[in-house]
């Protein structure tokens, strides 16, 4: 199966990339809830998030960990919260997604981010995750 997550993972297609290492990725999405929304994907390719093999479900909360923690350095929000969806996209992923209330957790807020702004908040994030 071969999706845009795919392509982002093997360097087919631009993003703003935040981390990795050699089972997940995470990326800033272009079309954030609020600044700071990322994305956190196994580099296996499951379309389904409880689809994925025990050790991949455990370790994408372990992998995601620091980069809510950075987010909430460099993003005013009250939390990071996280948010499995799955519909949008046929390959397993989670969004953390900077929020100051419960009602921002929801697509119908998404609007399209400057390349320019996601290239900034990116490299700030990167600087607590290295």
């Amino acid at each position: 199966m071969s999706s845009i997550f795919t392509k982002i993972i093997h360097g087919e297609m631009p993003c703003h990339k935040l981390i990795e290492d050699d089972q997940f990725f995470s990326f800033l999405d272009i079309r954030p809830i609020n600044p700071g929304h990322a994305l956190v994907i196994p580099k296996k390719a499951t379309d389904y998030f409880f689809d994925l093999e025990d050790d991949l479900l455990a370790g994408i909360m372990g992998f995601a960990k620091p980069i809510a923690k950075a987010i909430e350095k460099v993003v005013p929000c009250e939390r990071v919260g996280l948010m499995v969806a799955g519909l949008e996209v046929p390959h397993a992923h989670i969004h953390l997604v900077p929020f100051r209330s419960i009602s921002e957790l929801s697509f119908a807020h998404t609007k399209p981010a400057k390349n320019e702004d996601l290239a900034s908040l990116a490299e700030q994030i990167r600087t607590y995750l290295l």
